[in-house]
């Protein structure tokens, strides 16, 4: 061979080695840029996920969650209301309906009475006389307030000197008359504060407007002050109480105190509420007041607090996980996930059916249940809770996972309604007790020191105890303010029968 033709082959042949390796080069390129290609996919996949996930928990209102119904505001879904299709009814009172109408009083708690006479016919004008009166006369009362002001009492407390030592001695006051007003209107300044939840502000200027009692903003402080050292026995008494109870609900909401974050606790026991600020949300705060181990039954939702603490036995709350499970199935993007929440959801409106017969509710289907025949049909609805449960608990989704191991977990802390008397399936009882706390913090905009902790708790927990009992606050208050003045003991509210 030439060296021509050698030359020629060996440029080829360099040639074409160095277009494989430019090729190799642009495969290489081309890898490199499909695989970040690929990654930016996945990527924007896991972000379109998260976006669509923060998307639908921001639209969950108060029917999934356990944020409050105030929550549900523009930004979220709106909860459903009323009725689902419209009625054809025309509003008001319906054919046949009785109808109400306020009562009257008996004639005895009537104050004046007045006698309208007809003198003449008024279709003849003919001359009508005491004869002529047919039957008994219709009656219509009309209540209205007398002209208010406060009554004022001046105590002149004279001085005398003794003729035989020469001091001199002045008459002392009566107990509960030390300061400027009465236990009543104490109380009642406590009273507007605490029950009608209105500022300190506005009761000065109620009782200016209406009672024409000049007042400073630091005297309603006071009368508050005071009301809550009259009823810390009580309170006390009711602290005392929290261990000893068989059934007890407890919940926890935020509060504030000069900006610091607090806890306003409340436990609801058969005939009293009671209320305390504390700083921890933890364990601790039940182990102050009910001891290191609850002998009784303790209702509550599955906060970790709750679950480290020691009870006897558990209630926990159906509405927090039903809640739960329609924002797992909300979120749910696999079919066993949705299964796994329509089965569950579908046990629970059996079981919850089966209560609503036990106790009687006259919308309820079927014959009303005794306690052992509620045992027996609940009893295979429980089984089927746990082996769904056991199917689900190493579920790929979190909520999903989460929620069967808390059925696979405590099964028997869900079903303690059923076996046990006095206990309630949930736990709205608290949840309604910490409502009033709540619409109180809203308007007041929370305390400003210990003190006021201590106060708020009282007060709340005496008048709410109070409506619990069906006595009347005001009147409860006026009396405890009357007898820690005289430094007497003030009636207790362990019993219903404890009446001021």
């Amino acid at each position: 061979m030439s060296r021509t033709k050698r030359q020629r082959k060996a440029d080829t042949s360099e040639r074409l080695k160095q277009e494989n390796d430019r090729l190799r080069r642009e495969l290489a390129e081309r890898e490199q840029q499909l695989a970040d290609a690929q990654k930016r996919i996945a990527d924007a996949k896991k972000q379109i996920a998260d976006l669509e996930r923060q998307l639908a928990l921001r639209q969950q209102n108060s029917t999934t969650t356990s944020k409050p119904p105030s929550s549900d505001g523009l930004a979220g879904r709106q909860r459903e209301r009323g009725r689902r299709t419209k009625s054809r009814r025309k509003p008001g009172g319906q054919p046949g309906h009785s109808g109400h109408a306020r009562p009257l009083v008996p004639t005895e708690r009537v104050n004046t009475s007045v006698d309208l006479v007809p003198e003449a016919c008024r279709h003849c004008q003919h001359a009508l006389h005491a004869r002529d009166d047919v039957g008994d006369p219709r009656r219509h009362q009309v209540t209205e307030l007398p002209p208010i002001e406060a009554h004022i009492t001046e105590y002149r407390c004279h001085r005398r000197q003794c003729p035989a030592c020469g001091k001199m001695t002045q008459a002392p006051l009566p107990e509960d008359l030390d300061g400027q007003f009465g236990p009543q209107l104490t109380a009642l300044i406590a009273y507007l504060t605490v029950v009608c939840r209105l500022p300190r502000s506005m009761v000065q200027r109620l009782l200016e407007a209406a009672l024409h009692i000049p007042i400073s903003v630091g005297s309603t402080q006071k009368a508050w002050e005071e009301a809550s050292a009259a009823v810390a026995g009580p309170y006390r008494e009711l602290q005392d109480a929290l261990p000893h109870q068989r059934v007890l609900n407890a919940d926890e909401t935020g509060h504030r105190t000069n900006g610091d974050k607090r806890w306003i606790w409340a436990l609801v026991a058969r005939t009293f509420i009671f209320y305390q600020i504390a700083t921890s949300r933890g364990s601790d705060v039940l182990h102050r007041l009910l001891g290191p181990t609850f002998t009784g039954i303790l209702g509550s939702d599955r906060l970790p607090s709750y679950l480290t603490y020691a009870a006897n036995q558990r209630q926990f709350c159906w509405s927090h996980f039903t809640r739960n499970l329609l924002s797992a199935q909300e979120l749910a993007k696999t079919p066993a996930a949705q299964r796994f929440c329509r089965e569950a959801l579908t046990l629970q409106k059996r079981l919850f059916r089966l209560w609503h017969r036990f106790r009687g509710d006259p919308h309820a289907r079927g014959a009303p249940l005794t306690r052992q025949q509620l045992i027996t049909k609940v009893l295979p609805i429980e089984k089927k809770f746990f082996a769904l449960a056991g199917r689900s608990v190493n579920a790929a989704n979190d909520e999903v996972r989460n929620l069967a191991r808390a059925l696979f977990l405590h099964l028997p802390h869900f079903f303690t309604f059923v076996y046990k008397e006095g206990v309630e399936p949930t736990n709205n009882a608290a949840e309604r007790a910490l409502r009033t706390a709540v619409q109180w913090r809203k308007i007041m905009f929370g305390t400003r020191s210990n003190d006021g902790e201590v106060a708020v708790a009282r007060l709340l927990t005496v008048t709410r105890t109070c409506q619990l009992q069906q006595l009347n606050a005001l009147v409860y208050l006026t009396a405890a303010i009357r007898a820690h003045r005289r430094r007497h003991v003030v009636a207790s509210l362990l019993s219903k029968s404890a009446t001021p």
